[in-house]
């Protein structure tokens, strides 16, 4: 159960200076202490939908019960997760939660500006309500850094104030498992990319079919809330979107952004601004052309419109129409990452469409609250249709001049791993791109099975459990560092996650290698004496058996 704050019942912060025993349950007469910390709730992806987040949900509440803490587990699905955590800021306590690996951060910009940024904290990705102002100075000023060895030191910082603050309790890395039916695809057209192995814009585009069978049918093992160009609730709506809308560039599978809907990009000389040619004869799928002015409009509307999108282009200060194939953007200031985390994210939307729509909205809604049925994009695919928590099927669009080779590409919601394995295996699925099982079982079967290939990747995103900033006493940095301290990741990697990931203390994985900060996954001190250590000298105590606040310090939250 989730309940609202019942008023202010906190008294002045003091901090106690009797030492806490944390080996016994029972407190010196002499000792003081606060209130007893409220039962917490930890909330997860349910148990069948993905096993290893919820193992791991256990094993971290399992070893907060030896701080003291009343905590329970709660697993539910996605979309009901996403509601009470995305939605509810004020209401939650902590959640297990992934950032999915997308090709437009193998820029770290979007991981470590957009996670954590002061700005986002009301309505984009920085939910758990973190602030920092030498954090925020340098998250705008590596923006400005063209230099990349000057930029590095600048994002490395940035690693170790995170590591500081323990914002997340970082988990893992996880290790990627797909596979698919080598006997359907030729696997010499499949495309791996770091940090995302072969479920890519370039494999969906390029994979060639072998036979008869040219639909490539694949998963998702969570719900999507939405298919929208100014949208993304979730990893799944992300491999949607980019296939049915273009972008001005595209990351390619090196890792750096590429020309797509641009013909041309060029720079000036100062990096302020930048040229952009469209290519020629793209249309929508509707049959009217892209033009410039839809490019100036989807750049434009995420500002008022789209908060999520409105990140990536607050640093833009104009947009000129040149011609009718060319475009013109003025940056406030020089972005290095304008590229990937611009040009490469925002989604290309016809503005006949989405002028009027947007422009019908009540005072405070925006693009979220808009369920588009016709979905028009420009991209190498159409969309057919979307059976909620069902399947979504796309066409190929054979004019793109990236035209795909197979014929449909459909994904399939299946909630429970085990039956996602089971339909591989029945050939109901040829292309396994979201299995949340055991690995080492998918391994198995494609041993037994023989028609199977398996491919693996260290991911780009990372799992973590997330703290809400906003509720004492994760307000605390104490609390926090004591919590994350307390959590065995090597056991989460080897029981939860069967082996397959890496330990993780950062949002910049190690698949970025030049960006990844050497040493940042062991800098945090780990281990229960650390934990009980961390909370002891800021005062917290454990008394008959149940973590209390500091002296002084009142629970301000009903259980």
């Amino acid at each position: 159960m989730f309940t609202k704050p019942k008023g202010l019942l906190r008294a002045t912060f003091a901090v106690a200076t009797s030492a806490a025993i944390f080996a016994g349950t029972m407190m010196p007469a002499a000792a003081q202490s606060g209130d007893p910390i409220r039962k917490l709730t930890l909330i997860s992806r349910a148990q069948a939908a993905n096993p290893a987040q919820f193992q791991a949900a256990e094993l971290i509440a399992q070893a907060w019960r030896q701080l003291g803490l009343d905590v329970d587990v709660q697993g539910m699905p996605r979309t009901q997760q996403s509601d009470a955590v995305w939605y509810n800021r004020d209401t939650w306590d902590l959640t297990m939660w992934e950032m999915a690996g997308r090709p437009e951060r193998s820029d770290p910009d979007e991981l470590i500006y957009n996670l954590f940024h002061s700005t986002t904290r009301d309505k984009g990705y920085n939910f758990v309500g973190y602030a920092n102002p030498e954090y925020d100075a340098l998250a705008e000023k590596q923006r400005m850094t063209a230099d990349r060895d000057e930029r590095k030191v600048m994002i490395d910082r940035m690693q170790e104030i995170i590591n500081e603050d323990q914002v997340y309790a970082y988990l893992v890395h996880p290790l990627q498992t797909y596979a698919f039916d080598k006997t359907v695809w030729d696997p010499s057209t499949t495309v791996v990319q770091p940090g995302l192995g072969i479920k890519n814009f370039w494999t969906f585009t390029s994979i060639m079919p072998l036979g008869d069978q040219k639909d490539l049918i694949m998963n998702s093992s969570a719900e999507l809330n939405a298919i929208s160009p100014l949208y993304i609730s979730g990893a799944p709506d992300s491999w949607v979107t980019e296939l049915i809308w273009d972008r001005m560039m595209r990351i390619g599978p090196d890792g750096l952004a590429e020309p797509w809907a641009a013909e041309t990009v060029e720079w000036s000389d100062d990096a302020k601004s930048v040229t952009i040619t469209l290519r020629e004869g793209m249309m929508w799928h509707d049959g009217n052309p892209v033009t410039a002015e839809d490019v100036v409009f989807s750049f434009t509307a995420p500002i008022k419109y789209a908060p999520m999108y409105k990140p990536f282009v607050d640093g833009i200060a104009n947009i000129e129409v040149i011609d009718d194939a060319t475009i013109k953007f003025d940056l406030a200031e020089a972005n290095a990452a304008f590229e990937t985390s611009t040009l490469a994210k925002v989604n290309l939307v016809p503005k006949h469409i989405w002028e009027p729509l947007l422009e019908a909205l009540n005072e405070g809604e925006n693009a979220e609250s808009i369920l588009e049925e016709t979905r028009i994009g420009s991209g190498p695919f159409k969309f057919d249709r979307w059976a909620t928590q069902q399947e979504v099927v796309l066409n190929a669009n054979t004019d793109h001049w990236a035209a795909p080779k197979m014929d449909r590409w459909i994904m399939r919601i299946v909630l429970n791993a085990e039956a996602t394995l089971g339909m591989l295996r029945s050939a109901e699925l040829n292309f396994l791109s979201d299995y949340t099982g055991d690995p080492a079982l998918l391994i198995e079967a494609a041993d037994a099975d023989g028609d199977l290939e398996i491919v693996e990747s260290v991911d780009i995103g990372f799992q973590y459990a997330a703290f809400n900033h906003r509720r004492p006493p994760f307000d605390d940095v104490a609390f926090r560092r004591a919590l994350s301290a307390a959590i065995n990741r090597e056991l989460i990697r080897k029981a939860a996650y069967s082996g397959f990931a890496v330990t993780a203390n950062s949002s910049v994985s190690p698949a970025l290698s030049f960006w990844h900060k050497e040493g940042i996954d062991t800098a945090m001190p780990q281990g229960m004496d650390t934990a009980k250590s961390i909370l002891e000298e800021a005062g917290y105590v454990i008394e008959d058996g149940k973590l209390h606040y500091p002296a002084g310090v009142s629970e301000q939250f009903a259980n």
